[in-house]
């Protein structure tokens, strides 16, 4: 995250508020929230960071024994954590009378909503960590030895260009990758300028790459096993996210931003039950959706927000979203099926991504626009689940 300074500043402020200053929750159900959110991704690196810490705020050491030796409360976040984590559109406002009307473990609204923004935190943090290969601390179990070599030690694009021959790719081959990309920017923005489609046919285009999105995963073999130190944490542990290429699995439904969105529903939300994390939060999203050094690969002075707005999309779109004045077809054009790939599964099955998939896509890029990819991954994902959850608490509240 250093590489992008200016969100990095952004994220530590909003992890710090979360973790460190007043708030509905007691310190050591913060980091216990962590584990568990972590935890659904089998993110041995962040459990184990958070295990720590947990401690250091004085929790219950025999709650690390796993979830059935946690008070009840916190065991009764599960329903919601995995939902959270992998199918977000199923979160119903029955979800959050269980979770307020459950005696003298229930939770208040302001309470919940702690525990929500935590969820999703961790759980796109997650994304993030498997996404740049960031391996657990030496001395954690499995510690630099069940993970790839991260691609932090690269430090310039050089080293990527190199393993562009190793894997049998010419540096001329990637090159004209750029070149055609930055052809496509041109031509969708001239079209943009000629002609509009209609209502019904961008509809249409939503629904084609939804459909699509589905066929695009990574493949079952590069599952990861959970460690102990993790699994403890996990009820559950086979729902995740619908591999919808099984026969008779239904696509998610359809939320249309107009009819909740963030800057109009969730926002205000937020700052009204849990105040100043809707401004932290707000902050964030729009650092790293208009990050941009007018950089791409070699080339300087070009206006990326067609390309930063494909990948926002497209990831809101695999979780069910939908912008009414967006042309999903300039997804298809921009994204290329290995890029698709790799993003799906940053955010759906962070555990499964490989060095190979964050070699294979942009192979011409930057280490530090491929970690700037990662970001609006980590980003769109957690906006897209908090449009989920927040929605429920808005139709249990009215």
């Amino acid at each position: 995250m250093g590489l992008h300074p200016e969100y990095l500043t952004s994220f530590w402020k909003t992890q710090y508020y979360l973790l460190q200053m007043d708030g509905p929750l007691p310190y050591p159900y913060r980091h216990y929230i962590a584990i568990m959110a972590s935890a659904r991704h089998r993110c041995s690196y962040l459990v184990n960071l958070h295990i720590m810490d947990f401690l250091q705020a004085g929790g219950n050491r025999e709650w690390l024994n796993g979830l059935n030796f946690a008070p009840q409360k916190l065991r009764n976040l599960n329903e919601i954590n995995k939902l959270l984590a992998h199918r977000p559109w199923l979160i119903t406002k029955e979800h959050i009378e269980a979770l307020l009307t459950t005696g003298e473990n229930s939770w208040s609204l302001a309470e919940l909503i702690h525990a929500v923004v935590l969820l999703t935190h961790y759980h796109s943090l997650s994304s993030f960590v498997f996404g740049c290969g960031i391996n657990p601390e030496l001395d954690h179990e499995g510690g630099h030895s069940f993970r790839p070599p991260s691609p932090r030690a690269c430090d310039s694009d050089s080293c990527l260009r190199v393993e562009d021959y190793v894997n049998g790719h010419g540096a001329g081959d990637a090159m004209q990758e750029v070149e055609a990309l930055m052809a496509r920017m041109k031509l969708l923005q001239e079209c943009r300028l000629d002609e509009e489609a209609s209502q019904e046919e961008m509809a249409t285009r939503f629904e084609k790459e939804k459909r699509e999105s589905l066929l695009v995963a990574p493949s079952a073999d590069e599952r990861e096993f959970a460690l102990p130190n993790v699994s403890r944490f996990v009820e559950d542990p086979e729902f995740g996210y619908v591999d919808f290429t099984r026969r008779g699995e239904q696509t998610p439904p359809t939320l249309r931003a107009q009819d909740y969105s963030w800057e109009d529903h969730g926002y205000s939300l937020i700052n009204r039950l849990y105040s100043e994390v809707g401004q932290l939060l707000d902050e964030k999203f729009q650092i790293v959706y208009n990050l941009t050094y007018h950089t791409m690969a070699m080339h300087c002075g070009v206006n990326t927000s067609m390309l930063r707005r494909a990948i926002w999309n497209y990831i809101h779109c695999i979780f069910g979203i939908r912008y009414d004045d967006y042309d999903y077809g300039d997804v298809n054009q921009l994204l290329e099926r290995s890029l698709k790939i790799y993003m799906k599964t940053v955010a759906c099955y962070p555990e499964r991504t490989t060095t190979r998939m964050y070699n294979g896509f942009w192979r011409h890029f930057k280490h530090s626009e491929k970690v700037h990819v990662n970001l609006l991954i980590q980003e769109s994902k957690m906006q897209a689940a908090l449009l989920y959850v927040l929605r429920a608490i808005t139709r249990y509240m009215t």
